[in-house]
């Protein structure tokens, strides 16, 4: 299985013949990134009304949709993948209006992926132990509006993910405010951190770590 990093939360996750695509993005003023251009069978967006992490207008025709937010309840078959959806919100410290999304999971060749969607709170209990058997985390580690790096922390610590990826921080272009990913890492032993010079990263069930390590993807998007 592998996974390419396209930037914010979006990520190409292919395995199984399959080509998954998680939050594209809006190209707009304020996102400032290039579009997501990439074919896929299937699209899965933590909600449907926030641009930086819903938008499928850029993407090539022919892919099957999951939106998480409308999913909580039922979950989703799309091309014979399961995908689980665990309700959030944004901020209620830092957005004015705070509007519901979902973090969301599914299993790809016996690999359990998390998304953290665009939550921005402390996790309950409940949405913790939604997390439960994760194998790669696909962290927000880029702070408020987004949650808080001690929040993660503790997300982490408790769910003890096998491979944490981190998304959602400072790159080149979008103009709000997100810290640099060196926030996140600094809080982690370098013996456990590892820089990539790719945008992908290629797993199986056998080769996945067995105690937690942090995978930093490298961006060549400009």
């Amino acid at each position: 299985m592998k996974i390419k990093w396209l930037a914010h939360a979006s990520f190409l996750i292919s395995g199984e013949g399959l080509r998954i695509l998680t939050d594209p993005y809006e190209p707009n003023e304020i996102i400032n990134l290039p579009p997501v251009t990439e074919t896929a069978d299937i699209v899965v967006r933590s909600s449907d009304d926030d641009e930086a992490h819903c938008y499928i207008d850029t993407m090539p025709p022919g892919f099957e949709l999951v939106t998480a937010t409308e999913i909580v309840e039922t979950g989703a078959t799309a091309k014979g993948v399961r995908f689980e959806a665990i309700w959030s919100e944004e901020s209620h410290v830092h957005k004015e209006v705070v509007r519901d999304n979902a973090m969301y999971r599914f299993t790809l060749e016996g690999i359990n992926i998390t998304h953290m969607g665009d939550v921005g709170n402390p996790l309950t209990e409940s949405q913790m132990a939604a997390l439960a058997g994760t194998d790669i985390l696909l962290a927000l580690v880029g702070g408020p509006p987004t949650i808080e790096l001690a929040d993660l922390h503790e997300v982490i610590a408790a769910v003890k993910p096998k491979v944490v990826i981190p998304m959602h921080y400072r790159i080149p272009g979008p103009r709000f405010h997100m810290l640099p990913v060196t926030d996140f890492t600094s809080n982690y032993p370098d013996e456990i951190t590892s820089w990539v010079d790719s945008t992908e990263v290629e797993y199986s069930k056998k080769t996945l770590p067995e105690e937690t390590q942090i995978v930093v993807l490298k961006l060549t998007l400009f």
